[in-house]
């Protein structure tokens, strides 16, 4: 769940807002009276969001990557170490 907070209190907190932000990928909500909220979020995680927005967009890709998910998922595959993976792709 996201913190909730005042416009007055993150300027107040913002060095302790945006280390919470970075470090536990906390979701700063920031209320205020005029102009609507505002959302705080760690740079890598907003990417990784919109990263994942523009693979999803096309149906097509949706749909391979949610088959894909649930392959993974499922017992079917065996499982492989990362260092063994890693590995391989040096190979």
């Amino acid at each position: 769940m996201a913190i909730e907070t005042t416009y007055t209190a993150a300027r107040d907190q913002l060095k302790a807002l945006m280390d919470k932000v970075v470090d536990d990928r906390e979701v700063v909500l920031v209320r205020r009276r005029q102009g609507g909220d505002v959302a705080m979020v760690a740079a890598e995680e907003l990417e990784g969001l919109l990263e994942t927005t523009r693979l999803l967009r096309s149906p097509r890709n949706a749909t391979r990557l949610l088959k894909a998910l649930e392959r993974a998922q499922s017992d079917g595959l065996p499982r492989v170490r990362l260092v063994d993976l890693e590995a391989k792709l040096e190979a």
